[in-house]
């Protein structure tokens, strides 16, 4: 399953780039010169010599810059967000360097570090310095306030009836409630934390502009889709064809969901209201289908059946779940994510394990992130140690997170009896196509929100959340209600204009899974059992993990999979009528 308000995956600062650099190409030296190459030679070691020097600051900075974000996140106490923020104020400090961006400017523009890994090097320095060439009080202010917020979101707890309560019991009441004024009350007391937020968060956006325009950008969207690798409109057009693609299907199956829900809560279905979807923000897919798959978790140890199911694909977790923290405790965060603290092997992940298939899916999802840092090939430099994309372990995360709805899966690791196989794959296939169209939906909401909101900020911004919502995912406001709600969704903050990663990792997830389909000779229908199969973890060590950053991901993404980025595979899997 997928993991949305839970899931923000802590990467390093190298966002991928372009460039031309070729997996298998290990030594920095390159050939040797050609005559009349001495520009390049020079420059070649001019850069590697200010690389090096540049590590030798940012390495111990950066592990000492996770370590207090994660243990900032686990206790939400003051003391610890502040020396978390100290230290990205000093990590600020080190890419707002001018003079070294101009370097990495003049070198870039000179063409003469044409080495493939240092070339790939150079790509990635020059854009992680990029959004940072404005005042240092700028970028203090805006990790001061991206601090306080990602603190109010730790340390919140909603009111429901007078008692104070936690996320995941506001789930668990959305998802198990029949009431209807009791899952309103619920939803009600999540989205109040969006009114202590708004003001931090308004001021926040002004700055990350301001950020932006420093750097020759229009807005701080554009500078991010710049870092990652993206052109706007090829983006914009993607996720256009998308919406378009799943209008229909996503019509028909919202209509089922609201037949399903006006009969659970006894309304008629024009007084369904965001509440009634069994989701904070419905991008996960409601109960509908007769298979209860929290029912088959119930009592079980997921921190164990995620650490079993790995180790059956040779790709073994014990030491990442060894420094996790896996369990509800106050003042820490309640959502997820997985962090490579060094690069040198130190991969944990926050959770707060229920044994739900929610939770479920949730720690398949970040350990799949964990395995992607820990078999990314050590021996490349260090500025390559990485994942190729953002959305490239967002996919590979997701492929595994959706083995929680899968019924293979859930046969081969939860004991299910033969005889009940295919009723359940049935079950398990309906539930998880719902999710991702419910999902695509919500993907477009956060993108288009995003680019707006950043192109306008003093528009009104619950309005345009709500006519957005109203529009990709077919719901209907409280007329009665006017809060920030766009400001509980805690990615506008912690992970900006990030959330279209997680639908480009869910195609790239579903070409992975039709590679291995093909690979395997399985026909229309037949289950794709991965547990005990060592050849699918081969697959991942050498294919998607062991290439790192060396590879442009359009050329990473046909590399991996045999073909380019797109979305045949994933609507082949799941808008198959």
């Amino acid at each position: 399953m997928k993991i949305r308000i839970l899931r923000i995956a802590v990467l390093s600062a190298a966002l991928v780039t372009g460039g031309c650099a070729v997996w298998g190409v290990h030594a920095e030296r390159g050939r040797p010169a050609p005559a009349g190459a001495g520009a390049r030679s020079q420059d070649e070691a001019a850069f590697a010599q200010w690389r090096d020097g540049f590590l030798k600051k940012f390495k111990p900075l950066s592990k000492a810059s996770a370590l207090a974000w994660w243990t900032s996140s686990i206790t939400g106490k003051d003391e610890d967000f502040k020396k978390r923020m100290d230290l990205e104020m000093q990590m600020n400090r080190l890419y707002a360097d001018r003079k070294a961006f101009a370097q990495l400017k003049a070198w870039r523009a000179a063409g003469t570090v044409q080495n493939p890994l240092l070339h790939r090097q150079l790509d990635i320095l020059y854009l992680n310095h990029l959004g940072y060439q404005v005042d240092t009080k700028l970028l203090d202010r805006m990790t001061e306030l991206g601090s306080q917020i990602d603190q109010l979101f730790n340390t919140f707890r909603g009111e429901v009836n007078g008692r104070k309560v936690t996320e995941n019991e506001i789930r668990l009441m959305l998802r198990t409630s029949t009431s209807n004024a009791e899952v309103e009350a619920a939803w009600k007391a999540y989205q109040a934390v969006g009114k202590r937020i708004e003001p931090k968060l308004r001021e926040l956006v002004t700055l990350r502009n301001q950020s932006a325009r420093a750097a020759g950008y229009a807005n701080y969207h554009a500078l991010q889709l710049a870092i990652q690798e993206f052109d706007g409109a090829e983006l914009l057009q993607l996720f256009d064809q998308l919406g378009a693609d799943t209008a229909g299907i996503f019509k028909t199956l919202k209509a089922e969901v609201d037949a399903a829900m006006a009969k659970r809560f006894g309304v008629p279905i024009a007084d369904l209201r965001p509440w009634n979807y069994q989701d904070l923000f419905f991008q996960e897919a409601p109960q509908i289908y007769p298979v209860n798959l929290n029912q088959l978790y119930q009592g079980r140890n997921i921190a164990e059946l995620g650490r079993k199911f790995y180790d059956s694909l040779g790709l073994n977790v014990d030491d990442i779940l060894a420094r996790s923290d896996l369990y509800e405790k106050p003042g820490k965060s309640p959502h997820a994510f997985c962090t490579d603290i060094d690069r040198e092997g130190d991969i944990r992940t926050l959770q707060n394990l229920m044994s739900n298939e929610l939770w479920m899916g949730t720690l398949l999802h970040e350990l799949g992130h964990g395995v992607y840092s820990k078999y990314t090939d050590r021996r490349l430099p260090y500025l390559l140690r990485d994942a190729a994309h953002i959305f490239a372990t967002e996919g590979v995360a997701m492929f595994f997170g959706r083995q929680a709805k899968d019924a293979a899966w859930l046969s081969d690791n939860l004991g299910v009896p033969p005889a009940a196989v295919a009723p359940l794959a049935a079950a398990a296939q309906q539930a998880l196509k719902l999710e991702q169209i419910i999902f695509s939906r919500w993907t477009q909401v956060m993108l288009r929100f995003e680019k707006a909101m950043y192109e306008n900020p003093g528009q009104d911004l619950n309005k345009l959340w709500w006519e957005l919502k109203a529009k990709y995912q077919l719901l209907t406001p409280d007329p009665q209600r006017n809060e920030p709600d766009y400001a509980a969704k805690i990615h506008i903050v912690s992970a900006p204009v990030y959330y279209h990663n997680y639908m480009l990792g869910e195609l790239f997830a579903s070409q992975m899974y039709a590679k291995l389909r093909a690979e395997r000779h399985l026909k229309p229908g037949d289950l794709l059992h991965l547990t005990g199969d060592r050849g699918v973890g081969t697959y991942f060590q050498q294919q998607v993990f062991a290439p790192g950053l060396t590879l442009g991901w359009r050329k990473y993404v046909e590399a991996a999979t045999g073909q380019p980025l797109s979305a045949k595979a994933f609507a082949d899997q799941f808008m198959a009528r």
